[in-house]
């Protein structure tokens, strides 16, 4: 009885976490020794059927080993040296290299593309990655070792929007068509920034944290299945401590600059906006859906504490509110609204304040019945890369859950499309709350969206 109960806990959280990331971007960053593992078919089967199933899939293939092998066939020598904005030593790419690395990274995403095929789902290897080139670093020439310069989101978005898996090779290309190696790890985390990602997985042949890798802060647990979850405070405490660790003896644990490699990634990810960050070991079956579908996950999970700088609204923050506001009531996306009308419902305002300064802002107004709606949700232009909006949204449905509500909706003449790419789906005007009913105002014509929670759980 307790072993179908469970299955059947199993069964209600994957519909659950479906439901919630639906029509999400998630970016794979995958290194080149898992393609070379016996189960990367059944990884790849894994990603088709998320790609099935409505998730928006883009894959960057790791190929370092595979150009190392390459260049050695080919007698020519490979350097590491300078290093990009990560820090990490980069590959000094020479311009008798260029073309030998443009052939090993391109065979590795082919063999991505043949898989998805294999699985019947479309992909699509591209120039999405605009570069320019490192130059001189520490007194060495990098030669056409390149960094991101821009990232074609709307082109990937496209691909994307036919159902296609986009696949960005390690190769960027200048205005001019000069091609530079660019460092996966790099494009994985423009690419995630640029497109919004919702998650992004660092696929591995080692994962994450693993016992005795170094001493870790007390407060850090690892699961009995190995799991672990910290934050990007915590991430940075350990990637401290696992660095001294390498430097003083890093031949006790020889797989501590990967991971070291892969936690630095993730807390820039999480710094750049992105809410979760999994490393995990590709070579396990399901992990990636286990990680995906599951309360008790696998590897090792980095997230962004959403709502650590998001607060109450306090009546010193009115200016700020109504400068936020203000391009959005004059463009009719909000109604407008006055001071007094903010301060008379100063309790359901939040802020989002950064470096003491507010950049989002929002609303929960309850109107009985259970429902609560969320409004007057602006966001500061200029900082369109964090997904602030989209995180002060995050922070108003969890302050409806604890309020005990059993569903939100939005009131939208002009939104519609975001708040769906949110989990709302469109709904009558019947459906609203009596009392906000007879407040409709009809002659907006506003749609109605709403959104039904779930039991609250740790979203991973």
């Amino acid at each position: 009885m307790s072993s179908s109960l469970s299955q059947i806990n199993l069964i209600r959280e994957a519909f659950l976490y479906q439901s919630r990331f639906e029509g999400s971007t998630m970016v794979f960053k995958i290194d080149f020794p898992v393609t070379e593992d016996p189960g990367f078919p059944s990884l790849m089967k894994d990603l088709a059927l998320l790609a099935k199933t409505g998730f928006r899939i883009v894959i960057v293939p790791g190929a370092k080993e595979s150009i190392d092998t390459v260049l050695k066939q080919h007698e020519i020598i490979s350097a590491f040296g300078g290093g990009g904005d990560s820090g990490e030593p980069a590959r000094i790419t020479g311009e008798q290299a260029i073309p030998f690395v443009e052939m090993a990274a391109f065979h590795v995403a082919t063999r991505y593309m043949t898989l998805m095929s294999g699985s019947r789902v479309e992909a699509l290897i591209g120039n999405f990655v605009r570069a320019r080139g490192l130059g001189v670093v520490n007194g060495i020439d990098m030669g056409q070792t390149g960094t991101v310069d821009k990232i074609y989101a709307d082109s990937i978005r496209r691909v994307l929007n036919l159902g296609m898996v986009p696949i960005l090779p390690c190769i960027g290309w200048s205005p001019s068509g000069k091609s530079y190696n660019v460092p996966s790890d790099e494009i994985a985390l423009a690419v995630s920034q640029a497109l919004g990602a919702a998650k992004l997985f660092i696929v591995s042949t080692q994962g994450g944290i693993c016992r005795g890798d170094c001493p870790l802060p007390q407060d850090i647990e690892i699961r009995e299945d190995g799991s672990v979850r910290l934050t990007p405070q915590e991430t940075e405490a350990i990637i401290s401590l696992m660095a001294g660790a390498h430097a003083a003896g890093g031949q006790k644990a020889p797989h501590l600059p990967q991971t070291l490699r892969g936690l630095r990634l993730a807390l820039r990810a999480c710094r750049a906006g992105v809410d979760r960050v999994h490393l995990i070991d590709g070579r396990e079956e399901g992990t990636v859906l286990r990680e995906l579908f599951s309360n008790l996950g696998a590897g090792t999970m980095v997230y962004a504490d959403e709502y650590e700088s998001i607060r109450d609204f306090h009546s010193r923050d009115l200016p700020d509110l109504l400068r936020l506001m203000e391009p959005l009531m004059q463009a009719g996306i909000l109604i407008r609204r006055t001071a007094d009308q903010i301060q008379e419902k100063r309790d359901d305002y939040a802020v989002f304040e950064i470096d003491g300064s507010i950049h989002a802002c929002g609303a929960l107004h309850d109107w009985g019945e259970g429902r609560g709606e969320i409004a007057a949700v602006a966001a500061d232009p200029l900082y369109s890369g964090m997904n602030l909006g989209r995180r002060i949204v995050g922070s108003l449905i969890e302050k409806a859950r604890k309020k005990g509500m059993s569903a939100v909706f939005v009131l939208t003449t002009q939104t519609q499309d975001w708040f769906e790419s949110l989990g709302f789906r469109e709904a009558a005007i019947d459906s609203l709350p009596e009392r906000k009913r007879q407040a409709y105002d009809y002659e907006r014509k506003s749609k109605v969206f709403s959104l039904e929670l779930e039991r609250q759980v740790d979203i991973h």
